[in-house]
C-alpha cells in the first residue's frame, strides 16, 4: 500500500514540475512561423518551353539562367532588322559622299557631246544664213537652224547643271536629315527585336533556392505565366503574434531573437512591419493563462544567411528583447 501510494504522490510531483518548466519556457516567448515571398518568373511572350536549366531546391545566383523558349521567329525578325539598318545606313552615307567617279565621268561625257553638237548647229546656222539672204533655201530652213542651236544650247545647260550637282560632297540637308531619320528608326526596331529576343530566355532576377518548376521541356508556356519561382534570402520572414501589453516593447526595425528546432542558437531578426489591426486571440494557438484578449501581427526578417537555413511554414519560437 505504500507502494502505491508513493506512485501516485511521485507523478503528481512530475507533473507539477512539468507545468513550471513548461510556464517558464513560455514566459515572453511569442509562437510564429517562418514565410516566404516566391518571385514566380515567366517570360512576356508565349511559347514552347526549349530549354529548362534548374530544378526544385537548386541555389542559383543572380543572373543565372533560369529557362528559355523557341525563338525561331524572333531570330529571323532580328536578321530582318539588321538588313534595314544597314540599307537605310547605305542610303544616308551615300548622300553624304555625293555620286560616284565613273558617274561624273559619265555626264561630263554626255556634256562634251552636247557642247559638240551646239557648236555644230552653231556652225551650220552661220552657214545657212547668207544663203537664205540670197534666196537658195527657204525662211522655214533658217527657222529650222536656229530653234535647233537654240534646243542644243538649252542642253549644254542643263548638262553643266547636272555635272555641277554631281560633283557636290554631300545631298541636299532635307534629303540627308530624312536618311538619317529612317537610320534611326531602323535602329530602334533592330533594339526591339534584340529586347524581344533576349525575353526569350530567362535569367534569375535575383539569387535564391528554386522553389518549383511549373513545365517541363515541350509545354506551350502561356504569355506572362510563371515557369520557375524563386525564394530569395531577403524575402524570407518570421510572422508571429503578440499581445497587446507587451506591443509597445517594439518598433519598426528593433531586434528580436528566435529559436527553431534543430537550429541552435538562438538567432537575430529585424522587425519590419506591425499590423495596425488587432485580431481576437486564436484559442489553438494561445492557451487560456493569456489576459490578452487581442493580438497583433510582427514581421520581423532574418539576416541572409540565417534566412537561408530556414523552410516557409517552419515554426519558432520568438523572444522579445529585455
Amino acid at each position: 500500500m505504500a507502494r502505491q501510494g508513493a506512485a501516485p504522490a511521485a507523478c503528481g510531483a512530475l507533473l507539477a514540475l512539468l507545468v513550471c518548466a513548461c510556464g517558464a519556457r513560455q514566459e515572453g516567448v511569442y509562437a510564429g512561423y517562418v514565410e516566404g515571398e516566391y518571385v514566380r518568373v515567366g517570360a512576356p511572350f508565349a511559347g514552347t518551353l526549349q530549354q529548362l536549366s534548374v530544378k526544385r531546391g537548386d541555389d542559383v545566383a543572380l543572373g543565372a539562367p533560369l529557362f528559355a523558349l523557341e525563338r525561331e521567329n524572333e531570330l529571323a525578325n532580328r536578321r530582318q532588322a539588321e538588313e534595314e539598318l544597314r540599307g537605310a545606313q547605305a542610303r544616308a552615307a551615300n548622300l553624304m559622299t555625293g555620286k560616284r567617279v565613273p558617274e561624273v565621268l559619265t555626264v561630263e561625257e554626255q556634256m562634251r557631246q552636247a557642247m559638240a553638237q551646239r557648236d555644230l548647229s552653231a556652225a551650220n546656222l552661220k552657214r545657212l544664213e547668207p544663203l537664205a539672204k540670197q534666196g537658195f533655201i527657204s525662211p522655214a530652213q533658217l527657222d529650222d537652224a536656229r530653234t535647233k542651236l537654240k534646243a542644243d544650247e538649252a542642253t549644254v545647260a542643263q548638262m553643266k547643271a547636272s555635272v555641277a550637282t554631281m560633283n557636290l560632297t554631300a545631298g541636299r540637308p532635307e534629303e540627308i536629315r530624312a536618311a538619317e531619320s529612317d537610320a534611326e528608326a531602323a535602329r530602334q526596331s533592330l533594339a526591339q527585336s534584340d529586347w524581344r529576343l533576349s525575353q526569350r530566355a530567362v535569367a534569375a532576377p535575383q539569387g535564391g533556392r528554386v522553389n518549383d518548376t511549373y513545365y517541363v521541356v515541350g509545354d506551350f508556356v502561356p504569355a506572362g505565366s510563371p515557369v520557375v519561382s524563386l525564394l530569395p534570402p531577403a524575402n524570407v520572414k518570421l510572422r508571429f503574434y503578440l499581445p497587446e501589453p507587451v506591443l509597445g516593447r517594439i518598433k519598426p526595425g528593433g531586434s528580436v531573437s528566435f529559436t527553431c528546432d534543430g537550429c541552435g542558437a538562438a538567432m537575430p531578426a529585424t522587425i519590419s512591419f506591425i499590423s495596425d489591426r488587432a485580431e481576437f486571440t486564436p484559442p489553438v494557438l494561445y492557451s487560456k493563462e493569456s489576459r490578452a484578449k487581442l493580438v497583433f501581427l510582427v514581421e520581423a526578417r532574418p539576416a541572409a544567411d540565417v534566412a537561408a537555413r530556414l523552410n516557409p511554414g517552419q515554426p519558432v519560437d520568438v523572444r522579445l528583447p529585455q
